[in-house]
């Protein structure tokens, strides 16, 4: 059996799917649906049963689950990146990790877990996936500082040297449309162009960055999907690891591109920014992914421009449009 925590999500939805392409359907999903369309995404996917986040911890903790567990994959987490309340992403996110990675290992399971790019900050202390180099790291916002406790924590205990942190980059693609404010720039420049002619992308106040050239390691969900699996693949590898395309690309390039799959010429607004964020916002992004090529990860990322126009046409256009800021799109084909 594989378990896959956030198996409702983005990520782990997509996870799920490309395991049933591989004939695998054993699989618990554990997640909490709540209130949103996330559910929707289960819809097309194989898996065994799926349980609720909070009676799967009790299930581990009481030695409820006993069938031969292969591999857990934890990529639930609250991922919101304007979250405030410190004490629910502590638990959420720190606490619960930290459980369920020391059952794993007691265990002898295979414990492949999300971390996060957000932990590398304002990128001043560069992005290196060197775990040497991690209490130098200072995030920018108590989400990245929840995923990057948890690294610190595993380092510090030695459990990194048992388990696999994957520090996942700008992922986009299909599955994402109940995160809200959350979802990509790509899905959200696809509604604001479908919506008003045009996208919105935020003034720089950096001299060194024109408005809309800050740029991002954006990489689709399929190959954020087939790094995370060559995990599964190779278990002998452990430790912290970078999932990027390794290539910084800027806004502006995501929009005309966006536009250019939607038969458009492109039309952007530079808009304030919020002060709520203006401190906290990451100018550059790139991934260092020597080490996951020194591993044995060979592949190459689909470019940005095949990737958007494989999502926005084959996806976003073959379902109704949604409105900017809704959350309500149906859900996308199978992955």
């Amino acid at each position: 059996m594989i378990i896959v925590t956030g198996g409702a999500g983005f990520i782990g939805s997509a996870l799920i799917a490309a395991l049933n392409e591989r004939g695998i359907t054993d699989i618990l999903v554990v997640d909490e649906l709540g209130t949103d369309e996330r559910w929707k995404n289960l819809r097309n996917l194989s898996f065994a049963d799926y349980v609720e986040k909070g009676d799967f911890l009790e299930m581990t903790v009481e030695k409820k689950i006993t069938p031969p567990i292969e591999a857990v994959f934890h990529m639930g987490a609250c991922t919101d990146t304007t979250e405030t309340n410190a004490s629910y992403l502590i638990k959420n996110n720190y606490e619960y990790t930290k459980l369920l990675a020391q059952w794993a290992t007691d265990a002898g399971i295979r414990f492949i877990y999300a971390s996060s790019a957000a932990t590398y900050g304002d990128g001043s202390a560069g992005f290196s996936d060197n775990e040497e180099k991690i209490e130098n790291l200072k995030p920018l916002n108590m989400y990245a500082y929840s995923k990057q406790l948890f690294d610190l924590w595993a380092r510090r205990t030695g459990l990194l040297g048992k388990i696999v942190g994957l520090k996942y980059f700008n992922v986009f693609g299909p599955n994402e449309y109940h995160k809200g404010e959350m979802r990509s720039f790509v899905l959200k420049a696809f509604e604001q162009i479908n919506a008003r002619g045009k996208a919105r992308l935020f003034k720089s106040y950096k001299s060194e960055y024109a408005d809309g050239e800050q740029m991002r390691d954006f990489l689709y969900i399929r190959d954020a999907v087939d790094m995370t699996l060559f995990f599964l693949d190779n278990p002998h590898l452990t430790g912290l690891f970078n999932i990027g395309a390794g290539e910084a690309r800027t806004w502006n390039d995501l929009v005309k591109t966006v536009c250019g799959a939607m038969g458009k010429l492109p039309k952007i607004e530079y808009i304030d920014m919020l002060d709520s964020i203006r401190h906290q916002y990451q100018y550059f992004t790139e991934a260092d992914i020597t080490k996951l090529r020194q591993a044995g990860y060979d592949k190459e990322p689909m470019s940005l421009e095949d990737a958007i126009v494989d999502y926005v046409q084959n996806y976003l256009q073959a379902t109704p449009v949604i409105h900017a800021g809704r959350d309500t799109q149906p859900p996308p084909r199978r992955l």
